[in-house]
């Protein structure tokens, strides 16, 4: 069974929305937002994409245990065409495959989570309004600040899914989202931080609970990534009702 360059947005909707939490990124890379940026592999019902809308393109490769060898078997013949430094995120078993051709560096396990129990996000008063455009500055003085080195796309401001807490006139807070699908129905978080100097009082679990009160009526599906050691984060989100439902890795490739 060859492998294929895929450039139906129906087919691909239907191989990936079999399992909208597990490739929740690649269902929102379909909207016109983000499709001219993309390339798609499919060989038989296995994807991968390859984003290049970021200065490192990045592949998503995603499956369930059980069919961890016939997306291994998709990425071997994708190889000779992939870029030579690239960024992955890989389901669990298929660093094995790519280290044949790339040499692997900064590779971190990750947790995609889900939102599960709203009741429990629920307990948690929201705040923050939302932000647009007019604050990008104060947005970019946070990231400097708080989140040095995140993926931030100035775009997704426009997209109204970004909620900001300020203290004193000043943002110190702020959720937001990497993904956000009406079409596909699928929303991931990202960028959520909070200023060190104001961490420790539940300000990111307010902002995280108004921006899920605003996604409610357009998702069925509340998704985000976090890195495995990043034990306050997964707490925060555990007890916002969030739970681990894939294990992958994120990891620099460099071509041997």
């Amino acid at each position: 069974m060859p492998i294929r360059a895929e450039h139906d947005r129906t087919v691909l909707a239907e191989l990936l929305g079999r399992d909208p939490v597990l490739h929740a990124y690649q269902l929102g890379d379909l909207d016109d937002f983000f499709w001219p940026y993309t390339s798609w592999y499919r060989r038989g019902d296995q994807v991968a994409l390859l984003y290049h809308g970021v200065e490192l393109p990045t592949l998503l490769a995603f499956t369930s245990p059980e069919r961890t060898g016939e997306l291994a078997a998709l990425l071997a013949e994708a190889a000779p065409v992939l870029p030579p430094r690239l960024w992955a995120h890989l389901s669990p078993g298929l660093d094995a495959t790519v280290a044949r051709w790339y040499e692997l560096t900064d590779a971190a396990p990750h947790h995609r989570m889900a939102l599960t129990d709203p009741a429990r996000l629920a307990r948690t008063t929201p705040a923050g309004q939302v932000l647009d455009r007019t604050d990008l500055p104060a947005l970019h003085d946070l990231y400097a600040a708080a989140y040095p080195g995140n993926w931030f796309d100035p775009r997704m401001l426009d997209t109204g899914q970004y909620v900001g807490i300020r203290a004193d006139g000043d943002l110190v807070a702020v959720a937001g989202v990497h993904v956000w699908s009406p079409t596909w129905r699928v929303a991931a978080l990202g960028n959520v931080t909070t200023h060190p100097r104001f961490r420790g009082r539940g300000l990111a679990g307010a902002a995280v609970a108004a921006l899920c009160a605003r996604l409610r009526d357009t998702v069925d599906h509340v998704t985000l990534n976090v890195r495995a050691d990043n034990t306050a984060a997964v707490g925060l989100y555990e007890r916002l009702g969030f739970t681990r439902v894939a294990e992958f890795t994120e990891c620099g490739l460099h071509r041997r």
